[in-house]
């Protein structure tokens, strides 16, 4: 669960938190008064994640990419529609979502969210309740399927329809969105299995 794969990272890491990973400790108590303060820049995030660009068509790599990359607005990915890209990171690990792909939808031209999510199969109206009240446009544009051989489900959606979208967007701040987003998917489908 969320809870205790935070407090764990408080353990080993101590302060090495977010916004979303402070506001949650301290809303379960998880963090002393005196660290309550300590928050890092979101801006550094995915400074350390593993980054690929890969080719739509073949899913070859063309590229591994250095952080710099996530500074290209995601405008990159309307000019490059035959790319997706391909991020793991320690901060998408602990909220149980498996490396995070984000492509330029063929048809509508919307930018496009793929990943796995640790979550039991049982939580699926939880899933698909937030979904639908945590969306700017009000019909969310998603799939969402439990795989029985992996155990996550395989959830893609228009980062389009998630309040804070624009055009505008950097890589980064695209991923601190999808990461924003998914962090209180988890925590509250989490809170309502409680």
């Amino acid at each position: 669960m969320l809870k205790e794969r935070i407090e764990k990272h408080l353990k080993e890491q101590g302060n090495n938190i977010y916004m979303e990973e402070k506001e949650f400790a301290e809303k379960h108590q998880l963090l002393a008064e005196a660290d309550a303060n300590d928050v890092k820049n979101s801006d550094n995030r995915f400074a350390d994640a593993y980054i690929e660009r890969g080719d739509k068509e073949t899913e070859e790599v063309l590229s591994q990419e250095t952080a710099e990359f996530l500074n290209q607005p995601i405008e990159y990915f309307q000019k490059n529609k035959n790319e997706f890209m391909y991020l793991e990171s320690n901060w998408f690990d602990l909220i149980g979502a498996e490396a995070v792909s984000f492509e330029t939808d063929d048809v509508f031209g919307n930018y496009e969210v793929m990943l796995g999510l640790k979550l039991p199969k049982k939580s699926e109206s939880a899933i698909k309740s937030f979904i639908n009240e945590n969306t700017s446009s009000g019909s969310a544009k998603y799939s969402l399927m439990f795989s029985q051989q992996d155990g996550l489900w395989d959830f893609n959606f228009s980062l389009n329809d998630i309040e804070g979208f624009k055009e505008d967007l950097t890589i980064n701040e695209a991923y601190q969105l999808i990461y924003r987003y998914l962090f209180h998917l988890v925590s509250t489908v989490e809170e309502k299995r409680a």
